[in-house]
């Protein structure tokens, strides 16, 4: 490898992270650009002045069997900033019926949960699990309800939360096949996959300041405040980097990762097919010192909020597939997200508290069928311009695992 090969990342977030902080563990020479003032894209920590305190742009669960996190977790060495769940326990609530239970796999491959009807999601039967299976072996055109009848109990309480929290995606409309493969590299992997990692303190804590410390570390330069405005081609290769005040001639044996949103890279590569459909995500977060469940998340059915998290100070929800709610006015989203807080956590008729309502109205592509197929892999059509995010095709939602993984991917790629 010459001195002077370099490989320039355009994107900090976890896909950015992931492939930057692997290529420079290879020692590759790694610039990394970011075109916020800070790392960590969907999946950081800020201080919020109204709140008087620090906290999550979003709520996201990492487990166990997540392999491309769990990897990356132990390269940026932050295995020590988690504390791990010693079993696999997922609480719920119907606010419908006020009923609770438990979703709780034991540890081994052989799922013997399903015949205890204590472990499983309540009023559900054996059979109801059956359709997995059949989720599973869906065609790549099916729905979710194609596969998975909408008038069960386990439809309600298993399929339909699972979708839209994993997937963002309503059911009538997310892809059966991915819903199916993300239940077998979940649940199908019996509990032991399944123990939540939770951050002591933040995500940018636990996910980001430590890969940026390791790069450092490394001799990578990062360069924040940097938004790609064009690629200029020459022949079969990106020769030049624009970021308008600015631009990058490439080296001969310079390498390219693109790791940003499906619409940046889109516009910036007008002939790259890519997801052109997203839905939002709603997060609340509500300052709140009084009592709390031990539980550190509860999953809420029925209501507007759909997770309920559970943070030293803070309670905060998350509504997957929001659509319905995100134009709403955010008062009324905290009144009755807080009305499903308060019952979910059982803390009875109090006032709303110092709120913040976080919209995002694109957060992730759409895991439709139709979306699904215009995933691209990590090459493209330039010989040195590579391409990671979660939208990319990693055969998993967009999630923290996707977008590590594709991460790994691309750099996986450039290596080869």
């Amino acid at each position: 490898m010459a001195s002077s090969e370099r490989v320039h990342i355009v994107g900090a977030g976890l896909a950015g992270l992931a492939a930057a902080t692997r290529l420079a563990r290879a020692g590759r020479q790694v610039t990394l650009y970011e075109a916020a003032s800070q790392a960590g894209g969907r999946c950081r920590s800020y201080e919020d002045a109204e709140l008087g305190c620090r906290i999550d742009n979003g709520n996201h669960l990492i487990v166990s069997g997540n392999l491309a996190a769990m990897a990356y977790i132990s390269e940026i060495g932050a295995t020590a900033t988690f504390s791990t769940r010693d079993k696999a326990i997922f609480p719920f609530i119907d606010l419908a019926t006020n009923e609770t239970w438990q979703v709780r796999p034991t540890e081994g491959l052989m799922p013997w949960w399903l015949l205890v009807p204590s472990r499983r999601a309540k009023g559900t039967s054996l059979l109801d699990y059956l359709d997995a299976e059949r989720l599973a072996r869906a065609g790549e055109n099916a729905v979710v309800t194609d596969i998975v009848d909408k008038r069960k109990t386990a439809y309600r309480r298993l399929w339909a939360p699972l979708c839209v929290a994993a997937l963002n995606t309503a059911p009538e409309e997310a892809s059966a096949k991915l819903l199916g493969r993300l239940f077998r590299d979940t649940f199908g992997q019996g509990g032991a996959a399944l123990h939540p990692l939770m951050p002591h303190q933040g995500l940018s804590e636990s996910l980001v300041e430590p890969a940026l410390g390791q790069l450092r570390a490394r001799g990578a330069e990062i360069l924040f405040g940097h938004r790609l405005r064009a690629l200029k081609f020459t022949n079969s290769r990106i020769s030049h980097l624009d970021f308008g005040r600015s631009e990058i001639a490439l080296g001969p044996n310079d390498k390219v990762v693109l790791a940003v949103t499906a619409a940046v890279a889109a516009d910036l590569l007008p002939d790259l097919t890519a997801p052109n459909a997203f839905r939002a995500i709603v997060n609340a977060h509500f300052k709140w010192d009084g009592p709390v469940p031990a539980e550190p998340f509860i999953g809420v059915v029925g209501g507007t909020a759909e997770w309920v998290f559970v943070k030293p100070g803070i309670l905060s929800t998350t509504t997957s597939a929001a659509e319905p709610i995100v134009d709403l006015p955010a008062e009324e989203l905290a009144q009755r997200l807080w009305n499903d807080v308060a019952r979910a956590c059982n803390l009875g008729n109090v006032r709303l508290p110092v709120w913040r309502v976080v919209k995002e109205k694109r957060a992730t592509f759409a895991a439709t069928p139709e979306q699904l197929r215009r995933r691209p892999g990590p090459k493209t059509n330039w010989s040195n311009l590579f391409l990671a995010g979660d939208w990319t095709d990693t055969g998993w939602p967009a999630t923290i695992e996707g977008a590590i993984q594709s991460g790994f991917s691309a750099a996986a790629v450039l290596e080869a």
